[in-house]
Formats: C-alpha cells, structure tokens, sequence
C-alpha cells in the first residue's frame, strides 16, 4: 500500500476519537519515528510503499491509538523544556504547564542566589522533567530529587544520563519522612492533586494509561502532599529559600491559606497559559 493511501485510511480509523489536527500529529510523529521522513518527505515521495512488516508496524500504532493509549507511551518519548525525556506507564507525561513552572523557578534564582551555589530539591520526581530541566539550565545548581515509585526513579534516571544533567535520585516515601537529610534553597513539587471526584472530569487517555499513584488524592484531604512537604520546608528550607507548587486549579485559596499558615510569605499564585491557577511561590523569611 501507497503511504499516502495509508495516510487517508489512517485519518479515517482515528477521526471517530480525535480531531483532525491530532490525527496528523500522531501519523507525522509515526512517519519520523518509523521512516524518519518529514511532512516535506511525503510530498516528495509520492510513491513510497509500505511493505508487509510496515504495515503491520502502522497498524500496531493504530490499534493502540484507536485504544487512546498516548502516542508518547507508544513510542516511549517526549519533549520536555527543549529536551527529550523517555517515558512510560510508570510516570506522568510531562505537561506543557508545568514547564511554566520550570521557567518560573529558573527566573527567580537570581533572588536568592548570588554568587554560592544553591541546592534545589524536586519531591515526587515522576520522568525527571522538573530536576533534569534545571540541572541543565542551572549548571551550578546542585540538583536532588525524591520519588516514592523505583520504577519510577529507574526512568528519571534514565532522562539524567539521556541529558547528562547532574541530578542525586532518592527512593523515599515523603508522607512517611519527618525530616530531611540536608537543607535546600528551592523545594519544587507536582504532588497528586486530582480528587477523586474530579474523575469524570479527566481524559480516558490519561485515567486508563497514566499512573493512578501519581494523579490522585483522596477528596477528604486533596492537600495532603503539599501539607505534608509545607511542613518539611520549615524545617529543610533555608531562610529566604523559596518553595514552589503545581497545584490543583480548584484550590488556588486553600494553597494561599495553607502556606501562610505555615508563616510562609511573598505567596504568590499563578495561572497557566489555560487560564487555571496551576502554580504558587512562597518564600520562607524566618524559621518557627
């Protein structure tokens, strides 16, 4: 079969579940991955035929496509803050939101850095994304990052070396962790912040693929990762050190109210490129 036929059926399997935009995206991101041939190539090559095994290869995307797994777990890979990051089930795929948050944390260095070189700690790691990301833009940073899942840690492991970026890993469990072993500057998380009543709410892609552990939280107690790492912060972050969160778009108060509780100031709260409060920056002035 003519891959350009096999474009048209393609289109035609995937149009009952995505919108023509997402078809394309998914057959150009095959057509690299599979014959590493562009948009351009396809037009210069009108007669380009599938033989039998790839056929069988466009077929297996398609089956699992039609399936709504993420073409990012098909193929194993995402971009990341300019950077390629290996991912699978065990991890979430990393969002274009949160890479305002990365940016964000690279921008406000400048306050509290000066001339030492400061020490940034990621609490619940998932791919990497956020402690790799910075390693790489903040070479003089030292990097930590903590996970509860291995499997998980295995993949962010995995990114570090991908990126030769320079991240300390460790397997820890932050709800059972009264103490940290050193003191940071920054602490950044993107803990489990989906209720379980906002289920309905969530794409099937995302609630049959992604990682329940990493997505969801009980809806008695939705803040309790970022009650948990708040209070670590009083105790391992440094004076004037700054604490950052991606946070539920439904709870933007209840963070404002919970970092002042613990005598955090300078709160801020920030919205995405979506419009939804996503991310907030504290700053810890003095220790209780």
């Amino acid at each position: 079969m003519l891959l350009k036929e096999y474009r048209d059926y393609f289109k035609t399997e995937l149009l009952p579940v995505y919108d023509e935009k997402e078809i394309d995206s998914f057959f150009y991101i095959t057509l690299e991955a599979f014959h590493q041939m562009k948009r351009v190539d396809l037009v210069l090559k009108p007669d380009f035929e599938l033989d039998g095994m790839q056929l069988l290869q466009w077929e297996t995307v398609l089956h699992q496509l039609k399936e709504e797994k993420p073409i990012q777990y098909i193929f194993e890979e995402t971009e990341f803050f300019g950077l390629p990051f290996y991912v699978n089930e065990n991890v979430l795929i990393p969002r274009p939101e949160t890479e305002e948050l990365v940016e964000w944390i690279i921008n406000s260095v400048p306050e509290i850095a000066g001339d030492r070189k400061i020490k940034i700690l990621d609490i619940g790691t998932g791919s990497g994304c956020i402690a790799v990301s910075l390693a790489k833009n903040l070479p003089e940073a030292e990097v930590f990052a903590i996970d509860v899942s291995e499997k998980a840690l295995e993949v962010a492991r995995r990114n570090a070396r991908q990126n030769e970026a320079s991240v300390t890993f460790w397997h820890q469990d932050i709800l059972n962790t009264d103490i940290l072993s050193e003191t940071f500057d920054i602490i950044v998380s993107n803990p489990p912040y989906v209720r379980n009543l906002e289920k309905q709410e969530i794409a099937k892609n995302v609630l049959d693929f992604e990682p329940h552990l990493a997505l969801f939280v009980e809806d008695h107690d939705p803040l309790l990762f970022y009650r948990k790492i708040t209070q670590l912060a009083t105790k391992n972050l440094n004076r004037n050190g700054l604490l950052f969160f991606e946070i539920n778009q439904y709870l933007g108060k209840e963070m404002e109210d919970l970092l002042q509780e613990y005598a955090f100031e300078n709160i801020e709260l920030r919205k995405d490129i979506y419009e939804n409060d996503r991310m907030t920056k504290a700053v810890r002035k003095s220790y209780s």
